[in-house]
């Protein structure tokens, strides 16, 4: 993904005054660029993964043809990445993990490559026929293959089903276990995907499913378009026994939704509530910020991620609470919000992952709570007593030692929290609503997020206050509530 960039301009009366200056000698001819090629490094300096995503250039599309065999878990592919050089080019690299690289082109030439290994992947370097120059557009051609279970030097993102088939669960740095890629989240695109699944089995992928092909072996080629431009690690492939459950929202966007083979009377009902989640977030945030969304259910999985335009669940999601209520809906609702904060609206870096995971924390309990099953004020204050230590040990929500921790989910909502007290309530939400209008498609920092809230509320002792509560030591006293204390 591309970061917003701001030009500098002069000012009228700076104009003025330097037109005003007599010219004391010949006008400077602008100098020629020397082109001075140097390969681009091997990282973009996220905090927390050095080495992840790579510099020297921007992608701009990703085209990616996955042919996959279940039960064998054997695939072959080729991706195609269209892309723009950020500096004179001799080498770039790619990040990849556990692939057999077949061939390489750079704009339609051979290119010579190398892998080598790296902190949580392998370093994929390509050399193209001809350097690249500064913002010349070009593009790669990769042929590899491979197979899902097959060892890698760092952890995977596939998942396994009892149908031998598979899902992609990528977060926050396995994308490259499915393609060759920059995997960065400050580096979005926009994507299409052919995806192959034999007769039994369906595909899935990010985006809208544009048509289908039929093939002599009678497997079927299934084609997405994404449209909107997506971070590597939201990427949501999969080869399933599976039904698609189609169905719109209250303002008629597409909605599909894939559930196991067998089971879509039990999960027909579960998919039926996406509607309504919808309309509850709008209210909150403005319209749903892609063309088409969905839940996929499978048993292959244990957890409940935010890919882009296709959420994906484990099938343990969904059973009723001691009380007998749908609490699996929060979880619905938790991942139906990333798509505005995470997907929509995308950390430059991980240290940033606050601000995905803190506001889907927070509306998902505010959800719990407007239906009776819970109380926000509760677990926030439960939040505030543990977060000291946690603060200690994992660093504060703003600068986290690491990815995962209570930091930077629930003490992520306890900073918005915060703020929604301090600033009001509906100051508040017109931060949260602006926010991800202002920023759609783009990547934030949280001091991007900072100015973003002084400018809302005109209020400047907010800069202060939230930086107390992202990047300080200990808890800032909790406005509202005096008694709240740590316990650690």
């Amino acid at each position: 993904m591309t970061t917003r960039r701001t030009a500098l301009r002069l000012g009228g009366a700076a104009v003025a005054a330097a037109a005003a200056v007599p010219a004391l000698g010949p006008a400077a001819t602008a100098q020629p660029h020397r082109f001075d090629p140097k390969p681009g490094s091997n990282g973009v300096g996220d905090p927390l993964f050095p080495t992840l995503g790579n510099g020297g250039y921007q992608v701009v599309h990703y085209d990616l043809a996955f042919d996959f065999t279940p039960v064998t878990y054997d695939f072959t592919a080729t991706v195609k990445i269209n892309a723009r050089a950020t500096q004179d080019l001799s080498a770039f690299n790619l990040d990849t993990d556990g692939h057999t690289i077949d061939a390489v082109t750079v704009s339609g030439r051979p290119a010579t490559w190398e892998l080598t290994s790296g902190q949580s992947g392998q370093e994929f370097t390509i050399t193209p026929a001809r350097p690249l120059h500064d913002g010349q557009a070009f593009t790669v051609e990769v042929r590899y293959r491979g197979n899902g279970k097959a060892p890698r030097l760092g952890l995977t993102g596939w998942r396994f089903g009892t149908d031998g088939g598979f899902a992609s669960a990528a977060q926050s740095s396995r994308a490259d276990t499915f393609l060759p890629c920059n995997d960065t989240p400050s580096d979005k695109a926009t994507w299409t995907f052919h995806i192959s699944a034999p007769k039994g089995f369906v595909a899935t992928a990010n985006g809208e499913l544009t048509h289908k092909s039929r093939r002599a072996d009678g497997s079927t080629v299934w084609h997405f378009a994404l449209r909107e431009r997506m971070a590597t690690e939201l990427i949501g492939i999969a080869v399933v026994k599976g039904t698609y459950l189609y169905g719109t929202s209250h303002r008629g966007l597409p909605l599909r939704h894939i559930v196991p083979q067998g089971q879509e009377e039990k999960y027909g009902p579960v998919v039926a509530r996406t509607p309504d989640h919808l309309a509850w977030l709008e209210e909150k945030f403005g319209r749903y910020p892609f063309s088409v969304y969905g839940v996929h259910i499978y048993d292959g999985y244990t957890d409940a991620l935010e890919n882009q335009t296709l959420s994906l669940f484990s099938t343990n999601w969904f059973k009723p609470d001691a009380n007998g209520r749908p609490g699996y809906e929060t979880t619905m609702v938790h991942e139906l919000v990333h798509q505005w904060f995470g997907d929509s609206v995308t950390p430059n870096d991980w240290q940033q992952a606050w601000l995905n995971e803190g506001p889907a924390v927070y509306y998902a309990g505010l959800y719990g709570e407007e239906r009776g099953w819970s109380v926000l004020e509760d677990k926030m204050r439960a939040t505030y007593e543990k977060l000291d230590a946690v603060r200690a040990a994992d660093g504060p929500p703003g600068l986290p030692k690491a990815l995962g921790g209570t930091n930077i989910y629930d003490g992520g909502a306890l900073v918005l929290y915060a703020l929604s007290v301090r600033a009001g309530r509906r100051k508040f939400d017109t931060v949260m609503r602006e926010w991800v209008k202002r920023f759609k498609d783009s990547t934030y920092t949280s001091e991007a997020f900072i100015r973003h809230t002084v400018d809302v509320t005109g209020d400047r002792s907010l800069d202060p206050f939230l930086r107390d509560w992202l990047f300080g030591a200990v808890n800032p006293p909790m406005p509202g509530h005096p008694d709240w204390k740590a316990t650690a």
